[in-house]
């Protein structure tokens, strides 16, 4: 299968799978589009293409032909020069690699990921939080992850890629909009009491049971057994965690119960301020969930087997 026809199928999957729905990415990709026909002279020359079709910034091709015939992968949830390194090592002791696939975004991918966070208000409009509410708690967050963003040497990992000649790609949205779709599914299903029951479904899936033997359990963060969970709502996608300002008006939508890869301080002590049952899935057995979500479908259309290489926290487990 050759690297631009795996891109694409991320792409389409991540689509399928994003919890704001069809229509509204739709309508973010049109809103592009008619911004980038407003441009004129260098603006539109140096437009982002890509991102008229592929509405997620962080989940791109960052070096190698996009011809190139892929059949050996290998997959870490962070990728940096140290992993390209090892990918080159294995290479030159005669393993086929054909392409590294980061989880975490590097390089462009990162530089412009904060753009993502823009979905978060979509996500948290279908919680129950105004729009008008949510675009503008979301443009205070986004500006602040630029902000942090704009002093990285991002450039780093992809030079390292093109010095090595190692193909690698990033696949952050598009992964973590399946482990959000497929958990929120099965937790409606479940219709969980007590949140003693999400982790118990939670400990059912392999990413879960394989971080419990090595420390990362999930757990009740704020609550207990039996408390009772009320609405839930499974929050891992939109690059990274939501506002602070976002617990008042969750608790004022209904939500009783978040379920998250991750929460800082922070955002935690803001949860306990407004009363919310807070799991903490795990952040890297939840990328992993995201990542064989899609790489299931991956396999099952590519005309010839896939060989995964596991690295850097990446476990394959298959369904």
């Amino acid at each position: 299968m050759k690297l631009k026809d795996i891109h694409k199928l991320f792409i389409k999957e991540g689509i399928k799978t994003d919890p704001r729905g069809i229509n509204i990415v739709k309508l973010d990709l049109s809103k592009r589009k008619e911004e980038y026909d407003a441009l004129s002279g260098k603006k539109k020359e140096n437009y982002d293409m890509e991102s008229l079709t592929n509405p997620y910034y962080d989940s791109r091709i960052l070096y190698g032909d996009e011809n190139t015939e892929v059949r050996t992968v290998m997959v870490g949830i962070d990728i940096e020069s140290q992993e390209l390194l090892l990918a080159k090592q294995l290479m030159n002791s005669g393993i086929e690699i054909d392409l590294v696939i980061a989880h975490h975004p590097e390089g462009y991918a990162y530089s412009t990921f904060y753009s993502v966070l823009e979905m978060q208000a979509d996500i948290l409009n279908k919680q129950g939080i105004p729009i008008n509410v949510a675009e503008k708690i979301v443009s205070q967050k986004m500006k602040e992850v630029q902000r942090s963003v704009l002093p990285q040497n991002n450039e780093r990992v992809y030079d390292a890629a093109k010095l090595l000649g190692v193909p690698l790609m990033t696949a952050h949205s598009v992964a973590d909009n399946h482990v959000t779709a497929f958990l929120q599914n099965e937790i409606n299903a479940l219709n969980p009491v007590y949140l003693k029951e999400i982790v118990e479904l939670l400990n059912k899936y392999p990413e879960y049971q394989h971080a419990s033997k090595v420390g990362h359990a999930p757990f009740i963060l704020n609550g207990s057994d039996y408390s009772r969970c009320g609405k839930v709502f499974v929050d891992m996608t939109g690059g990274t965690e939501g506002p602070l300002e976002s617990f008042e008006g969750l608790k004022a939508a209904g939500v009783g119960t978040i379920i998250s890869m991750h929460l800082s301080t922070r955002a935690v002590k803001e949860a306990e301020k407004h009363y919310l049952n807070v799991v903490l899935a795990g952040h890297i057995s939840s990328d992993n969930l995201g990542l064989n979500l899609l790489f299931d479908k991956l396999e099952s259309e590519a005309p010839e087997k896939f060989e995964f290489i596991e690295c850097s926290g990446f476990r394959r487990f298959r369904r």
